[in-house]
């Protein structure tokens, strides 16, 4: 089992930043690729960025040149800074965890970002 808690979600206005953080915990392999996919009322959960343990990162065309992912391998946590937020960056943003070696994908619990215009 895998445990992740998200941190750092809040309201903000439009043009500000915040910074998300996710720590992981549990039976964690070496080999993971951690993300942060988020979902807005009506709306399907969407990736937002992803990031290997060896740090190869992907983005969604929404958030390029505005977000950006990192993680610490040491203290197992990802972290998302999010800059030059818009009102349709409002959404729950859940930290994803995934292995190859067990083939499923372990979820946070969510944080709200609200971004007001």
């Amino acid at each position: 089992q895998v445990q992740l808690v998200e941190s750092g979600g809040g309201l903000v206005q439009a043009g500000g930043s915040l910074r998300l953080s996710c720590a992981a915990s549990g039976r964690l392999a070496s080999i993971n690729t951690m993300g942060w996919y988020r979902q807005a009322p009506g709306n399907q959960r969407e990736l937002v960025a992803t990031i290997t343990s060896g740090g190869t990162t992907n983005y969604a065309d929404s958030v390029k040149g505005r977000f950006t992912i990192s993680r610490d391998n040491v203290k197992n946590t990802v972290y998302l800074q999010m800059n030059s937020l818009k009102p349709e960056d409002t959404a729950v943003y859940y930290c994803n965890y995934y292995s190859g070696s067990v083939r499923r994908p372990y979820w946070g619990q969510g944080t709200q970002v609200t971004v007001s215009s």
